[in-house]
């Protein structure tokens, strides 16, 4: 951690307080967050609220939000929280919790203040999802994820946020919001409500950016980089891509104006994040992957993780319950419809792929053949309703992966029952057409009405599968629901990867101290065999790309493009001396359980499921 002595100017402006500035702004929270002065590697967040007859009044940071299921305790990360009055003394604050402080004699606040620790740099300490998480890097980076930086006052809640965000010059904000300060050095935030500031995370950097229109929807792609080997631009056609087929996926599903990806990159050191994947909002996605990754694995994960955030635009961002629509940071009540809110989502971020043609029909089978057997190792007669319901508490907690295992197939055989009933005229996405049309973005649900409008806007059957399967928890047959389409089991071959036996367990280890890549004792797999390696050698590079602890996982990412007979040489380090193995790849098969068409059987209603 970096430290910064605080100067006696930044103390005295610390307590001066303008009286003329708080009258204009009694009916909101004012924020000022100054990434110009980073102490013991926090920044500082001073809260103005409005006035209030209150004797005493409770200021709260979130103990968790919107898209994450687990309390995650933000608190945590907040130090030295002070409240003020006009003259600058101190009032009493008593901290409640982890996530609560209590203020005395609350008719005389003028404002609080407090220290923010970053949640990246200790990451060994908590379970805090990277995306949903916090950086300070002085002068590099800064992840606001706002949750992590500004609370609320229960009281209000509801009135607008203005946020005033002092920075670098050097540094860019990129968000979904709108800066409505011209300075270089100083941003100006301003939303309707909390909720629409937790929704709203914002990355400084040096600028690295790129934009661009799909069907009326603003598009900004921004990337933080510590080497810069990954670029905005680089990215940017895979991604322009995809979020095309996305919206034409869509098609009249209304959607945002405008949509902001932001790509944090991590060195993967002890101080960076270290959770991969993505946080969805309505109008932004966080995405934290690691630097080292392979261009080409990297696009991948971008298409796949961008993709099923984006969804989320359908639901819950449109179509939620009451417990979403009115969600409680500190003392949350979940809804019992993750089946919809991430297997559905889930299930559209695979479908569009093939309904657009960005992967084959074999591939789309494949992938729910994964799911299946995913879904098969986890609880499959837990009620989803419950599980959903429950999902913070054990013994739920454990299965809440289902969600996008289970959950996308329940969305698959929903959409197949449609299909079938249709006679391929609709399938799922009607339906969430139906109930953004019934519900939207201002208008939330019961959790108890769901099951009976789903049916009354589809069929009966589809009611008897979502009480069978989601709720009761029956295990679902899925061959059933494949066969209505004309498709049919089979068995395929894939592809072991060289470094792993059986998929997990590891030929090689690492020595710490030297950082070395050693081939362990044991029987070997043909790719070793071939080279003739022995156990103890010492792996120095692979096709002329040297390797170590460093980028490790680089090597085995790369090691899946190989193919059967490919040209390959790796250096060793065989008793000291140091030599190049020369030979062909070889790869080791198995047998994998998956979903063919079926030749001449129901072209017709299958081609109106994967590609109407």
């Amino acid at each position: 951690m970096k430290k910064i002595i605080l100067s006696l100017a930044i103390a005295i402006t610390f307590f001066n307080i303008d009286a003329n500035a708080q009258n204009k702004t009694d009916n909101q929270v004012t924020v000022a967050i100054d990434l110009n002065i980073v102490k013991n590697d926090k920044v500082m967040v001073t809260v103005t609220p409005p006035k209030t007859d209150a004797d005493k009044i409770t200021y709260f940071i979130p103990k968790i939000i919107p898209g994450t299921y687990s309390e995650d305790d933000y608190g945590k990360y907040v130090d030295e929280l002070k409240a003020f009055d006009a003259k600058g003394n101190e009032l009493a604050v008593t901290k409640s919790d982890d996530n609560s402080w209590a203020i005395s004699n609350a008719k005389k606040l003028v404002k609080i203040t407090y220290w923010v620790n970053d949640t990246f740099d200790i990451e060994g300490t908590h379970k805090v999802f990277s995306p949903a998480g916090t950086n300070i890097e002085e002068g590099k980076n800064f992840l606001l994820n706002t949750h992590g930086f500004v609370g609320y006052f229960s009281d209000f809640m509801e009135v607008p946020y203005q946020v005033n965000i002092s920075h670098p010059s050097k540094l860019w904000g990129a968000t979904s919001m709108t800066d409505t300060d011209a300075s270089d050095s100083k941003d100006t935030f301003t939303t309707s409500r909390y909720a629409e500031l937790v929704e709203n995370p914002i990355m400084y950097a040096k600028p690295d950016y790129t934009t661009f229109n799909i069907n009326g929807m603003d598009i900004l792609i921004a990337v933080y980089s510590p080497t810069g080997v990954v670029t905005a631009q680089s990215i940017t056609p895979e991604m322009k891509t995809m979020m095309t087929a996305q919206k034409n996926f869509l098609g009249k599903f209304n959607s945002t104006k405008k949509y902001t990806v932001l790509l944090y990159l991590s060195r993967m050191d002890d101080t960076d994040a270290k959770g991969f994947g993505a946080l969805e909002h309505p109008t932004v996605t966080t995405v934290v992957m690691p630097e080292m990754i392979p261009k080409e694995e990297l696009d991948k994960q971008m298409k796949d993780v961008v993709s099923h955030e984006f969804f989320h635009i359908v639901t819950p961002l449109t179509i939620h319950s009451k417990e979403i629509q009115y969600f409680n940071y500190n003392t949350p009540k979940m809804s019992e419809h993750l089946w919809m809110y991430e297997g559905v989502t889930e299930y559209f971020a695979n479908l569009f792929q093939i309904n657009q043609g960005l992967i084959t029909e074999e591939e789309f089978y494949n992938r729910m053949a994964e799911k299946i057997q995913h879904a098969s190792q986890l609880d499959d007669k837990m009620s989803f309703t419950k599980m959903s319901e429950n999902v913070l508490v054990e013994p739920y907690k454990s299965q809440y992966l289902n969600v996008y295992e289970k959950g996308a197939l329940i969305g698959m055989c929903i959409d197949i029952i449609i299909r079938e009933k249709s006679n391929g005229e609709r399938g799922i996405l009607d339906l969430m057409q139906k109930l953004s049309a019934e519900y939207g973005t201002k208008k939330a649900f019961d959790d108890s009405e769901l099951f009976a409008k789903i049916t009354a806007l589809t069929y009966p059957e589809v009611g008897e599968f979502l009480n069978q399967y989601v709720a009761a928890g029956n295990p679902i047959p899925y061959s059933d629901y494949f066969a209505k389409m004309g498709v049919i089991q089979s068995t395929y071959k894939v592809a072991g990867i060289v470094f792993l036996k059986d998929q997990q367990v590891p030929y090689i280890t690492v020595n710490q101290s030297t950082k070395e890549i050693i081939l362990l004792p044991g029987e070997l797999n043909a790719f070793f065999k071939e080279l003739k390696m022995q156990a103890g050698d010492i792996i120095l590079a692979v096709n002329e790309k040297d390797y170590n602890l460093d980028n490790i996982y680089d090597m085995i990412l790369t090691s899946q493009k190989w193919k059967e007979d490919d040209a390959i040489t790796v250096k060793i380090k065989r008793e000291g001396k140091v030599q190049t193995l020369s030979g062909k790849v070889k790869l080791s098969y198995d047998d994998a359980q998956g979903y063919k068409a079926e030749a001449n059987a129901k072209n017709k209603l299958r081609d109106a499921w994967l590609k109407g």
